[in-house]
């Protein structure tokens, strides 16, 4: 844990562990403590005898915001990390208060093509490529080729959670870079499922929807989640007044 005040979960993306929003982190613990959580088998979290699902490593945030007594708290997610986050929100969402997911779709397609093509290749052989990587030093427990087995069995699976997002109660803000690697058409659906983009807000704002939209010049999904820019685009979400009851 870092920082301290109301609570914040922070989720990282795939391959990568909790170093992966380097600033952010500190930014983030200025107001808020922040619980940085390294997901199943990534970082300094040991693998179990389970596969990789955004499902299970929901309920596994799930069962950390009981265990720390927390009633509810605001979840943010990167990449791999917001797909867990929002499947947290969908399935426990008496659990989560605000929602931010940067750069993640809710449906498999949301990428871009040659994205998916390149996750399908994902698989065993890619640890060899790890030894010369930082993540090999700063993770040397990390069983590599186990990880990439179970990654690429997790990104090669179709799902679309079109439906359920359009349910979240929770205040949300998606967040992405300008050149990312989710689609524009796909992130502005995103908005659309959460109720933005409907119409205009009229002079003073009586129109603006609950959920929030940010794009993020000059990023791209690979950096966005340690660009300094993320924490000051998601702060004053994560600080206004929750809204009153629609």
């Amino acid at each position: 844990m870092h920082g301290s005040g109301e609570p914040l979960i922070l989720l990282h993306g795939g391959v990568v562990g909790i170093a992966t929003f380097g600033p952010n982190l500190a930014a983030l613990s200025e107001k808020r403590r922040v619980i940085a959580v390294e997901l199943q088998g990534h970082g300094h979290t040991a693998d179990i005898d389970r596969p990789l699902s955004f499902e299970s490593m929901a309920d596994d945030i799930a069962a950390l915001i009981k265990y720390v007594g927390i009633q509810n708290t605001d979840v943010t997610g990167y990449s791999l990390g917001g797909g867990v986050a929002l499947q947290t929100a969908i399935r426990h969402p008496r659990s989560v208060r605000k929602l931010v997911v940067v750069s993640a779709p809710f449906k498999r397609d949301g990428f871009y093509p040659e994205l998916l093509a390149a996750m399908g290749q994902i698989g065993p052989s890619a640890a060899e490529g790890m030894k010369q990587s930082p993540l090999y030093q700063l993770y040397p427990n990390i069983n590599w080729s186990r990880l990439f087995t179970k990654l690429g069995e997790l990104l090669r699976k179709d799902y679309d959670w079109s439906k359920e997002v359009a349910t979240i109660k929770a205040p949300t803000m998606i967040v992405f870079a300008d050149a990312d690697a989710v689609r524009t058409a796909h992130i502005m659906e995103f908005f659309g499922l959460l109720g933005g983009g409907q119409k205009d807000a009229g002079l003073d704002g009586p129109g603006r929807p609950v959920a929030q939209l940010a794009i993020l010049p000059g990023l791209t999904h690979y950096n966005i989640s340690s660009s300094p820019a993320l924490a000051t685009a998601v702060t004053p979400f994560l600080e206004a007044p929750m809204p009153a009851p629609k």
